[in-house]
Order: structure tokens, then C-alpha cells, then sequence
């Protein structure tokens, strides 16, 4: 099945709804408290605005193809890595909560992850970088519109840049083709053939 079909057949799309109005921390934590037991729901807190996100297939297929895909090209490498998802970053004195959609430390783990990947079928509310720096994590990667943006934090801002330089070999491009191959085997294969050149 292709992410078109996907797309067309699925029941519960991504969704995203921004709450009006200025919360405190203590108020966002009510809600999200409210919120606890409800599945598939995310829920953003960056400064004072509350935005609620629920995880349609075609996103939560797209983050773990990715995540299969560089997990193939750190073995491949040699590269230790350590993945820890979608883990909650959160403090009060940063005025943020968010989950990325997969995350990583490399080599080995330190206050915040070095790589964060955010799928995005729809547009977003909050702006995702500004949350972002606030955890200094060294490259965010965005997938939309069926390809990858890359961003690096230099100088206390991200800049968007071509080619990962956390990781100079890997290319993204071949990545997203992968991504979006209707079979994960040919995937695999096909990028494993690709990053061996």
C-alpha cells in the first residue's frame, strides 16, 4: 500500500487544534493531567499556548520507517546511538513540554538528545525550532511534504542546511526516497545498497 492509499483509507488523520488564550504552567498541567488517559493524543505547551495533536497511521508509518531506516545506517556505520523516541522534554523554566517524533543521543547520553525528528502531515501552530533550542539539541530534522529539512544549531540559532553534520555520509535524499518506497524490504535494501557506496 502506498502513503497515497494510506492516506485516502485512513480513518483518523493527523490532527492538530491550538487552544485560544495564555496558559501557565500549572494550568497546562491541569489539562494535560485531564487529558492522561486519552489515546493517540499529544498535547504542546510553548510559552503560554497549548496545542493538542492526535496521530493519524500515515504519520506514525512515516516516523517508524525513518527511525528503521536510520537505525540500519548507525549499524551500518559503526555508530553507537542510543534512541529514545518520542521522551517527553519538558521544564517549567523553559516554558516547554513537547515529543519529538523519534530522537537520539550519539555515542553516548547527555542532558538532551543530539538528533530530533518531527513528522509533520499538517501544518503545525507552535514554532517547533524555538522549542527546540530551548533543550540545545544540535540538529532537528523535519519531514513534510514528502521530504526532509534540516536544521543545525549554530551560534544560539538553527540554520538550515543541505547535508546532516552530525552525520556528513548520509544522504537524506536517498533517505526520503526510501521512506516513501511502498515496500519496507525494497526500502531496506535499496538504502542498504545506497549508503555502502
Amino acid at each position: 500500500m502506498t502513503l497515497q492509499a494510506l492516506d485516502k483509507n485512513t480513518s483518523t488523520p493527523e490532527q492538530r487544534f491550538l487552544l485560544p488564550g495564555y496558559y501557565t504552567w500549572e494550568e497546562f498541567e491541569t489539562i494535560e493531567n485531564l487529558t492522561a488517559d486519552a489515546a493517540g493524543l499529544r498535547i504542546t505547551y510553548f510559552d503560554g499556548c497549548i496545542e493538542f495533536m492526535t496521530l493519524g497511521e500515515q504519520h506514525e508509518m512515516i516516523k517508524s520507517v525513518i527511525g528503521i531506516l536510520l537505525a540500519l545506517y548507525f549499524f551500518e556505520k559503526g555508530i553507537n546511538f542510543i534512541p529514545v523516541g518520542s521522551a517527553t522534554r519538558r521544564a517549567k523554566e523553559k516554558s516547554a513540554s513537547f515529543e519529538p517524533d523519534e530522537s537520539y543521543y550519539i555515542g553516548e547520553k547527555k542532558d538532551n538528545p543530539d538528533l530530533a525528528i518531527e513528522v509533520n502531515i499538517t501544518s503545525g501552530s507552535i514554532d517547533k525550532l524555538d522549542k527546540y533550542k530551548r533543550f540545545n539539541i544540535t540538529e532537528v530534522w523535519f519531514w513534510e511534504n514528502n521530504q526532509l529539512s534540516l536544521y543545525c544549531l549554530k551560534n544560539d540559532n538553527y540554520e538550515q542546511i543541505n547535508q546532516s553534520e552530525l552525520f556528513p555520509d548520509l544522504d537524506t535524499n536517498l533517505l526520503a526516497n526510501c521512506v516513501l518506497m511502498p515496500s519496507i524490504i525494497d526500502a531496506r535494501k535499496y538504502f542498504l545498497q545506497g549508503i555502502k557506496k
